[in-house]
């Protein structure tokens, strides 16, 4: 027998072997594991967390960001402000250029309406004056030999003695205007109306006489036709409701813008025998 037979040994006993060989196992699959990952792609660091310290805002700092937000918000009131005034300058002009236009339209409108009427007013006094020459003519038929004859007396005293002065400046005008047309309404230079021709001769001399046949009937001292001087205005109705005018001019004559066929003419009382004659000169 040896004699270290009955010497307690020293070695550590022999685990479990079942339990040693699954030990073994799962360290050969950690390790396995680790192995595939290491060949998969380089190992992922842990995120590593770091505290960063924020610098502390001064007060300068803070004084400086309190004017550019004050600076901000009025360059915002600025634009609002100028935003509203332009749209009420867009409003006001949008305004104006509807009331230009719409006082166009009516000037126009009312330019209409004056012309239509003037028309229909020169209508009415040509209507008006062939009714009244038909009456005349139809009353006066049987005394217009007479009146023609003491025209014509008187026409002759007349021419005996020229005109003078303001009246042969009057009778020159007239008969200056004999062959131009004869145009309702008109006052010259070229085209006349009879009472238009009556105050451009009178207004040569400097003498303003009313605008229309009925004032200028009772613009003067009524005279006879049997005491005629050059100068006087004839008419041809009532006076104050004249429908015509001339001007007689000595020898029996008178010129007067008759009618749209003949124009300015001159021509013998016995043409067309006046009604009455007022003397202005």
């Amino acid at each position: 027998m040896s004699h270290t037979a009955h010497i307690p040994s020293h070695r550590k006993p022999r685990r479990n072997a079942p339990k040693t060989a699954l030990r073994a196992g799962v360290a050969g699959g950690v390790l396995s594991t680790i192995a595939v990952a290491g060949a998969a792609g380089p190992a992922q660091a842990e995120p590593v967390t770091q505290t960063i310290e924020m610098p502390t805002i001064t007060s300068g700092l803070s004084t400086a960001v309190a004017a550019s937000a004050q600076a901000t918000q009025q360059v915002a009131q600025d634009l609002q402000t100028q935003a509203q005034e332009d749209a009420a300058a867009a409003t006001a002009a949008k305004a104006a250029k509807k009331a230009k236009a719409e006082a166009v339209r009516k000037a126009e409108a009312k330019k209409k309406a004056e012309a239509a009427a003037k028309k229909k007013a020169e209508a009415a006094e040509r209507a008006s004056r062939t009714a009244a020459r038909t009456t005349l003519s139809a009353t006066s038929g049987s005394t217009a030999s007479t009146t023609a004859a003491s025209s014509s007396s008187s026409s002759s005293s007349s021419s005996s003695s020229s005109a003078t002065g303001s009246a042969a400046s009057v009778i020159a005008f007239v008969k200056a205007q004999v062959g131009d047309a004869y145009v309702p309404g008109g006052t010259g230079p070229n085209s006349w109306d009879c009472s238009g021709l009556v105050q451009g001769a009178f207004r040569s001399v400097g003498i303003d006489l009313p605008r229309v046949s009925q004032a200028q009937s009772t613009a003067g001292t009524q005279v006879s036709l049997s005491n005629l001087q050059p100068g006087d205005i004839l008419y041809w109705g009532g006076a104050g409701s004249a429908y015509h005018v001339g001007v007689y001019v000595g020898g029996g004559q008178f010129v007067g813008a008759q009618n749209s066929s003949t124009g300015v003419v001159q021509r013998p009382l016995s043409y067309d025998p006046p009604s009455g004659a007022v003397r202005v000169l």
